[in-house]
C-alpha cells in the first residue's frame, strides 16, 4: 500500500519513526513534510496529504500533530476526505470498518510510538464493511455535496 504521511513540528519525530515502521511492514511511504522540527503551520502539511489521497497519488494518509485534532480538522475540509483523529487501536479499526476513513490523525503529544504503531497496524489491516455503513458514509459525503 502507498501511504502519504505528514506532520507539523510536534509530530515530526514520531512521523520519522512511523515511516521506518511502515516500511518494515512492507508499505511504500511518501513524506509530505515537514522536514524539520522547527515550528510550522500544520494546515500546510495536512492539506498536502489530503490532496494526495483525493487524487490517488497515495492510497491513504497518516497525519500527526500535537493532538491529531488540528490535522483532522484540516484534512476534513478537503472534498472526499474522511479523516479520523484516533488515540487507540479500537477506534482506528472502526474508523475504517464503519466510516471508511481514508486518513487517520495521531497526536504525538498524546500517545507514544508503540501505541501509534498499534493504531497504524489496526487501521491498515481493517477493511470497510460496507452495507449499512456504506449508507452512512453516503450520507456524510452528501453533506459536503450540499455545501
Amino acid at each position: 500500500m502507498k501511504i502519504g504521511i505528514g506532520s507539523d513540528h510536534a509530530g515530526f519525530d514520531m512521523k520519522n519513526e512511523l515511516i521506518g515502521i511502515l516500511k518494515e511492514m512492507g508499505h511504500e511511504v511518501k513524506d509530505y513534510g515537514t522536514l524539520t522540527n522547527e515550528r510550522c503551520d500544520y494546515p500546510v502539511y495536512g492539506e498536502k496529504v489530503a490532496n494526495a489521497v483525493v487524487v490517488g497519488e497515495v492510497d491513504c494518509g497518516i497525519l500527526l500533530c500535537g493532538t491529531g485534532i488540528g490535522m483532522s480538522l484540516v484534512a476534513n475540509k478537503v472534498r472526499g476526505i474522511r479523516a479520523a483523529a484516533v488515540s487507540e487501536p479500537y477506534s482506528a479499526r472502526l474508523s475504517k470498518q464503519h466510516n471508511n476513513a481514508n486518513i487517520i490523525c495521531l497526536g504525538a503529544r498524546v500517545i507514544g510510538i508503540e501505541t501509534a504503531k498499534m493504531i497504524c497496524e489496526e487501521w491498515l489491516n481493517a477493511e470497510f464493511e460496507g452495507g449499512r455503513h456504506q449508507d452512512r458514509v453516503d450520507l456524510i459525503m452528501a453533506i459536503q455535496d450540499n455545501q
